[in-house]
């Protein structure tokens, strides 16, 4: 299988795709079941592109696992059969993305490429467990920590982040999700839904690696709203990793000596729920949807 030889966009002229989204983080998927297509930072764009492709947060590479070109992904084959290759819409790797990994095993399920009720998948953050509870679907996002532990627990914070339009930068926490996260507790004289995020959130130190941001407003107990700015994409109306993100934080202010287990998260595109497991564990549980079926002409692109 994994000797087969690729196929670039130089010798394709079609292309399949799957559209998809969880609380409106969306993203396109893209079948390569047989492991031959180059999905690079330029196609990915295109099809990312909301004006002249699909349009999406992101693309998704469904791939066996075993195919996969990375030594340590392939390692995850026995477990996990099936690879989440997953792009920003900016062309670049992005370790791991929540909404992604239900929409991804929505589509598997739907074409029989996983029948049961719980299954593994492979990430770049390593193998995430999948369980369906009806129309939801639950992600064990696996080990969570903050980077920065000894300085959050001295301060509260390890981090500033400011916005623009915004005075003075706000302090923040670094999450660590497999993927990188900064979370503001926004003042109570700041609007969570006024914020201006076109423009990317200063952070310092700034992260070698970028970082998303998500900004943070408390309703009631272990209920929090969230909006973020992604790394490589912009502001989009969810993240799943960011959510997690941003219930550890909020628990972690809270002074918690262990996260509250159950939070419930209102993003623009919806609502999440976060539980703590244990061994330093997150689940994240939510909707998926599968809403359209096509092929794109390459040439358009």
């Amino acid at each position: 299988m994994s000797s087969a030889p690729s196929r670039t966009m130089t010798d394709m002229s079609e292309l399949r795709f799957t559209k998809g989204h969880g609380t409106e983080n969306d993203f396109v998927v893209v079948p390569d079941v047989d492991a031959r297509l180059d999905l690079d930072a330029d196609l990915t764009r295109r099809l990312a592109d909301r004006h002249a492709g699909v349009g999406g947060d992101g693309v998704i590479r469904v791939v066996p696992t075993a195919a996969a070109t990375d030594e340590s992904v392939r390692a995850m084959a026995d477990r996990a059969p099936w690879f989440m290759d997953y792009r920003n819409a900016d062309g670049s790797f992005a370790e791991m993305c929540g909404n992604g990994t239900r929409v991804f095993a929505a589509y598997l399920r739907r074409e029989g490429l996983e029948t049961a009720g719980e299954f593994e998948i492979a990430t770049r953050a390593g193998i995430k467990g999948i369980r369906f509870e009806g129309d939801v679907v639950a992600t064990n996002m696996g080990r969570w920590h903050l980077p920065e532990e000894e300085k959050a627990r001295a301060d509260g914070f390890d981090a500033l982040v400011h916005v623009v339009g915004h005075g003075d930068p706000w302090s923040a926490l670094s999450v660590d999700m497999g993927n990188p996260h900064t979370v503001v507790a926004l003042p109570e004289d700041v609007d969570l839904g006024g914020l201006d995020l076109l423009h990317v959130p200063e952070v310092r130190p700034v992260p070698p690696h970028g970082t998303n941001v998500e900004f943070v407003r408390i309703i009631g107990p272990a209920h929090i709203a969230m909006r973020v700015h992604e790394r490589g994409v912009g502001e989009t109306r969810s993240c799943g990793t960011g959510v997690c993100a941003a219930a550890l934080a909020t628990s972690f202010w809270a002074g918690e000596a262990e996260p509250v287990q159950d939070w419930t998260v209102d993003v623009p595109g919806g609502r999440l729920r976060v539980r703590a497991l244990p061994h330093h564990e997150v689940e994240l549980a939510g909707p998926a949807a599968l809403v359209a079926d096509g092929t794109i002409d390459l040439s358009s692109l």
